[in-house]
């Protein structure tokens, strides 16, 4: 059974910082790309970012460009997300997924894993 935990939400002021993490278990994570998404209320689901198994594939959305970075450690089984710069527009539930595939960029169907969610609010 793949797990994935996602921890690190919360909330925090206009400009300031956070970092999510996702823990994985029950598969190979190091074959795995990984992503961020996020919903916000009243919203669909929307990418955020990508890494690709080795980490040397990256993708983000042009909403987040700059601001938010993703990466992972392989030995911990872990994927994360640091937000910097946050604005009220970044408040949603980031759920972490991962995929089958080693490379993946934004299209939901090609995550086969999610987690449950953690809550990131941004207040003005």
């Amino acid at each position: 059974q793949v797990q994935l935990v996602e921890s690190g939400g919360g909330l925090v002021q206009t400009g300031g910082s956070l970092r999510l993490s996702c823990a994985t278990s029950g598969r190979t994570f190091s074959m795995s790309a990984m992503g961020w998404f996020r919903q916000a209320p009243g919203k669909e689901r929307e990418f955020v970012a990508s890494i690709s198994w080795s980490g040397d594939m990256i993708y983000y959305a042009d909403s987040v460009k700059g601001r938010f970075t993703i990466s992972r450690d392989n030995a911990k089984n872990t994927v994360y997300l640091q937000m910097n710069s946050l604005k009220p527009e970044d408040t949603a539930v980031y759920y972490c997924a991962a995929s089958n595939f080693r490379t993946v960029f934004d299209r939901r169907g090609d995550y086969h894993y999610w987690g449950q969610g953690t809550q990131v609010t941004v207040s003005s």
